[in-house]
């Protein structure tokens, strides 16, 4: 544990409480909370979705919205932040405190360079010329360790991956030195390997300028690796603070207990998760508001029966996700005025159920609807007195007659521009997934893993190759060809805040593709919705809110019951848990486990977190740069891999064990150091 260099500490906050001015009245987000940071000292903040983490450090920062009304005191080195104005805090910014945020393609700035960005900022607390701020950019760059940094200087955010942006935060936040950096999940959507690496460069950043860091993070292993000290927060309060040894040897809270036994740890395998933390009731008094939560944790909102504003407006996620426009550049699957998986713009309006009162029908009993002798035999609903089909209990010699998903010989190649070589994405990957089985794929950014999954479902067309589900060969069809396979695949997407429609209530929400594949209409379609609401267990009236007003959790449980509402053969999920604090993570994972059981559906399932696919998958493959790596059961890939990159990717894992992290950090630095790589 790094020693405190000095007894006065660089961040000091004493009875901080702060509320928020709703329509529904004073909410409580935090409750007499102190804590202090001494320079050259790592503070994790750790807790629930909603706990207070982002709102007590941000007041630290000043960047608490005027509905705010904040008591106690704020205190950087000298600075009293709680009676500063908004000038003068403009002025500390940056020098005296600084913040790295969670969201690093949000937080910069897409019209301007990362060179420029960098620049602004140190030329806004300096008297640096324009030519001496660019040099000055190139050496922070340099010193996060970006590639290339003379050339990357002048490229513009949306040309670098999510760890090399993440590095350009960092630059920011550490250009004028500050006393205090804020990190708010700086590694959340990061690999495993970028992840050890950004660690790196926080303790490296640490240890050379003596900053004090303030670490807010719901991954219990970068705790582990790099904190000395925790706190930890439930519902607006401090529940718990220890060094971090301590804290994870023997927790004195029997919340701090349930948090640490939430963790997915490598080597649990398909063994049954241990209690999870029982969820936060929540309170009219101690829940941040929607709005707020949106804006200033990225965390839950409030409990669905606290309506705090109205609907977001804005194209959803999954409507570009639906017309496979890609960035890249390469052909979308889905032609433009054909839709395929999603609604137009009339058949969302006939879903009904406007109103969030739940007063309104899901959808309207005479709203007109395809017969079913009008459409083709596959797209018939099946009815039943489930409305829900049970397809889990399948002999051996049915699961493995024939794959659900085949792919063979898979290559996608994205053109290059001007004429220059098209870049392979992909190169020559084949695999099998059986009824009830699932197969994890991982690898880091870049590998190839999320464009296999778009084209295992149907959104993305592949440049050669062949794939099958359930027998029917689905490159070369065409658009009409493809409407009724596309009824057999589930997508879950990775942030379910924007892969479900603002504008719509969650019940027409999960009711679109069966609207959309005319499976069902009326009565049956209420029916079908709500069996699927109740199968991944979310509260009732959950279907006549917007997806603003659930939780992180129940957004997830509602995206995935959109994706299970036809009963697919196939589904194809994301990095589906990567945003979500642990707690919250184990429950979804639990009920992914147990609906896969009852369902009896194949599953591809992309993540970059080992642990969570050590506790899904019974086999893995390994992607490096769109090509297999390696390929086998769970016990084979994680616990004996013969590759030395699958070795990489394992040691690169945190695990809630201080004593244990530091030994497997050692071993992961030799193992890059071997590869050339650290």
């Amino acid at each position: 544990m790094t020693e405190t260099t000095e007894r006065t500490a660089a961040l000091s906050i004493s009875s901080l409480s702060v509320t928020f001015a709703t329509d529904a009245g004073t909410v409580d987000a935090v409750r007499d909370v102190s804590y202090e940071v001494f320079p050259g000292e790592v503070l994790a903040i750790v807790g629930e979705s909603g706990s207070g983490k982002s709102v007590s450090s941000r007041t630290a920062i000043g960047l608490l919205p005027h509905t705010a009304r904040v008591r106690g005191t704020v205190t950087v080195g000298t600075h009293t932040i709680t009676t500063m104005s908004d000038k003068q805090l403009t002025a500390i910014r940056g020098g005296d405190i600084s913040m790295v945020f969670q969201e690093p393609g949000a937080a910069l700035d897409p019209l301007f360079t990362v060179g420029f960005q960098l620049a602004e900022a140190i030329r806004a607390h300096t008297n640096t010329g324009r030519k001496a701020a660019k040099a000055r950019a190139i050496e922070l760059l340099r010193t996060v360790g970006l590639p290339d940094p003379e050339h990357r200087v002048d490229f513009y955010p949306h040309q670098l991956s999510g760890g090399q942006k993440q590095r350009v935060m960092i630059a920011i936040a550490i250009a004028c030195e500050p006393k205090v950096i804020i990190a708010d999940e700086p590694t959340t959507a990061l690999d495993v390997t970028v992840q050890a690496e950004i660690l790196e460069l926080l303790r490296d950043l640490r240890d050379r300028i003596g900053s004090a860091i303030v670490l807010i993070t719901h991954n219990m292993g970068v705790v582990a690796d790099l904190a000395d000290r925790v706190v930890v927060m439930r519902s607006g309060k401090v529940v718990e603070t220890a060094p971090v040894e301590q804290l994870f040897a023997a927790p004195q809270e029997q919340y701090t207990r349930d948090l640490l036994a939430a963790v997915p740890h490598l080597g649990a395998g398909l063994e049954p998760t241990a209690e999870p933390v029982s969820p936060i009731a929540p309170q009219a008094d101690s829940t941040v508001p929607a709005t707020e939560s949106k804006r200033l944790e990225s965390e839950s909102a409030p409990d669905p029966g606290e309506s705090t504003g109205e609907p977001a407006v804005g194209e959803s996620a999954s409507a570009e996700a639906v017309r496979g426009e890609s960035a890249s550049g390469a052909e979308p699957i889905v032609s433009a005025d054909e839709p395929a998986v999603g609604a137009s713009a009339s058949s969302v309006e006939a879903v009904g159920g406007e109103s969030a009162s739940g007063s309104e029908p899901i959808v309207s009993a005479d709203e007109p609807a395809v017969e079913a002798s009008d459409r083709p035999e596959s797209e018939s609903s099946t009815s039943g007195s489930d409305p829900v089909e049970r397809r889990g209990d399948l002999n051996a010699g049915e699961a493995a007659a024939e794959p659900v998903l085949e792919v063979r010989d898979l290559v996608v190649e994205f053109p290059g521009a001007l004429g220059r070589t098209a870049f392979r994405a992909v190169d020559t990957v084949s695999f099998s997934i059986a009824r009830g089985e699932t197969l994890g794929l991982v690898g880091e950014s870049g590998s190839g893993k999320t464009t296999i999954g778009r084209c295992v479902a149907a959104l993305q067309r592949p440049s050669a190759g062949v794939i099958r589900v359930q027998g029917q060969e689905l490159t070369g069809l065409s658009e009409r060809k493809l409407r009724p396979v596309r009824r057999r695949l589930g997508f879950v997407f990775q942030d379910p805040a924007t892969s479900l429609n603002p504008r719509l209530t969650v019940g027409q929400c999960i009711a679109e593709p069966l609207v959309v594949h005319c499976a069902a209409k009326g009565a049956e379609l209420r029916s079908r919705v709500r069996a699927i609401l109740d199968a991944v267990q979310l509260p009732e009236g959950a279907e006549s809110r917007y997806p603003h007003e659930l939780s992180g959790g129940q957004r997830q449980r509602a995206s995935l019951a959109r994706a299970l509402v036809l009963n697919p053969d196939l589904l194809v999920a994301d990095e589906p848990t990567s945003a979500l604090d642990v707690s919250v993570q184990a429950r979804v994972l639990e009920l992914f486990a147990e609906l896969q059981r009852e369902f009896g559906w194949a599953c591809l399932f992309v993540s970059h977190d080992l642990a969570v696919v050590d506790q899904l998958a019974a086999r893995i493959m390994v992607l490096r740069n769109g090509s297999v790596v390696e390929e086998g059961t769970r016990d084979e890939i994680l616990r004996h891999p013969s590759q030395e990159y699958t070795q990489r990717l394992v040691a690169a894992v945190p695990v809630p064990d201080p004593v244990e992290q530091r030994r497997r950090r050692l071993a992961s630095a030799a193992l890059f150091a071997a590869d050339g790589t650290g």
